[in-house]
């Protein structure tokens, strides 16, 4: 295992495994170009290693050039690609040969293409060293390719996570058993808004709110906030699929946090069972869930001092407030069964000094 920046990442494919495919990939070019002199155009930089080693096992006469183009962030593709370095000159009735460190989306391909669109070259195709054909959009073909892969993000052999792993002589993966993903339990009072501000900073977690998610899409009228408000204005419950699917929403707009963290929902055993069932899809799930525990009469002071200030009528009103309390302890006992019953549930002392509190959950946390 290594670690890049904040990401762990674990070896994936050996040196003598890519170095096999490169000289398979060179063998099969040549049977076709062998009697030709063909132009070799490496894409910079994931693919100068890649290109260094073809031409090694490339054993007949061929010219090479490079071209540089970016769309990749961290972890992320930015979905703008930018020319960087343009394509050689004199290529005209030369045969091109992209050599490409990794295809995924295409959309570098897309940019490649409209590179030579313009050129009179003889002939124009398209090589990768590794091939991610579950996300690749299938708009061009590609010619040749070195390995298969599965669409898992990957350092090493000239590719890399903000510049860092070209040097790697093998292949490393993300590592996603390090992402930390919390459901974080508490009675109205107990502070888990505060704490989960403070966790999400520490340990680099998306905070996703439920009723902060809720309140967005219906504001801003996205089709799910309003197939979610059309059950509200007939006094529906909105289904739990509608829910999932704002959470996976939020959770595809942070591919670079390093968890997160779940607050008011799920709320039923069947709820967290379609948690489990969306994180899993996306090779993800639940680590841990905890529960911020204090006695009942401590929170009802801290909500009826909140209430002061607030204006909320529900935390001016000690009966409104333990009503509130009963309805938590009624929902939340058969979560505690579900999530005790995987070995996840976690409890908390909830009452003292704001540090203290995060000092205990951050117990639970490093432990896993």
């Amino acid at each position: 295992m290594i670690k890049l920046h904040d990401k762990f990442f674990k070896p994936y494919i050996k040196e003598e495994e890519i170095l096999a495919a490169i000289d398979k990939m060179a063998k099969e070019i040549a049977e076709e170009y062998k009697d030709e002199t063909p132009l070799f155009v490496g894409v910079l930089n994931g693919a100068f290693r890649f290109v260094a080693d073809f031409l090694k096992a490339y054993q007949h006469p061929c010219e090479v050039s490079f071209v540089r183009l970016s769309s990749y962030q961290g972890l992320t593709s930015t979905g703008i690609v930018e020319t960087l370095l343009d394509v050689p000159e004199e290529i005209e009735g030369k045969s091109v040969i992209i050599l490409e460190d990794v295809v995924d989306t295409g959309r570098t391909l897309k940019q490649l293409v409209h590179l030579f669109s313009n050129t009179n070259v003889k002939e124009f195709k398209i090589g990768t060293l590794f091939y991610k054909s579950d996300v690749y959009n299938g708009e061009y073909a590609i010619d040749y390719v070195g390995l298969e892969i599965p669409d898992h993000f990957i350092v090493g052999y000239g590719l890399d996570y903000n510049e860092l792993g070209r040097n790697l002589r093998e292949v490393y993966q993300l590592n996603q058993t390090d992402m930390i993903n919390l459901v974080l339990f508490g009675k109205p009072g107990a502070g888990k808004g505060t704490q989960a501000g403070f966790l999400k900073e520490k340990y680099n977690l998306r905070h996703i709110s439920t009723g902060d998610v809720f309140r967005f899409n219906i504001k801003n009228g996205t089709e799910l906030g309003n197939l979610a408000k059309s059950y509200m204005d007939k006094g529906d419950l909105v289904p739990d699929e509608v829910t999932i699917e704002m959470l996976k929403a939020e959770v595809e707009k942070s591919p670079d946090a390093a968890g997160f963290i779940f607050d008011g929902f799920p709320r039923t055993a069947a709820q967290a069972e379609a948690l489990d069932n969306f994180l899993e899809s996306k090779d993800m799930k639940i680590n841990a869930t905890i529960a911020l525990e204090a006695e009942d009469d401590i929170l009802v002071a801290r909500l009826l001092e909140r209430g002061k200030s607030s204006g909320r009528s529900d935390d001016q009103d000690e009966s409104k407030i333990r009503n509130r309390f009963d309805e938590y302890n009624q929902k939340t006992a058969p979560l505690k069964a579900f999530y005790k019953a995987q070995g996840k549930f976690h409890s908390v002392n909830g009452i003292g000094e704001i540090e203290d509190i995060t000092e205990r959950l951050s117990k639970v946390i490093d432990s896993l």
